[in-house]
């Protein structure tokens, strides 16, 4: 997906935002994934199954904790921390 370019330069590709895992950090910003651009485009790409969207990210919930549980299990992940950076956002407001 291009972007916009300054005249005379080839336009540039959008850099997906994906996790790295078993971090579950962005690819690009490094920050925790899904970041605020991973999140825009995922409400993009879902923008006709927001259900999909949800069942979607509690998949990468389920698959975040089990992986961040093994690089640090004690304390370990929170559920409800989890929950709110994967799932929450994706309901309508």
């Amino acid at each position: 997906m291009p972007t916009s370019s300054p005249p005379g330069r080839p336009p540039r590709a959008i850099r997906p935002h994906v996790a790295i895992r078993p971090l579950w950090l962005c690819r690009v910003c490094a920050g925790p994934w899904p970041c605020q651009p991973a999140r825009l485009l995922l409400l993009l790409e879902y923008r006709r199954d927001r259900v999909a969207l949800s069942i979607y990210m509690a998949t990468c919930l389920f698959d975040a904790a089990a992986d961040l549980l093994r690089l640090n299990p004690d304390p370990g992940p929170r559920p409800d921390e989890l929950f709110h950076r994967f799932v929450a956002w994706t309901r309508h407001t």
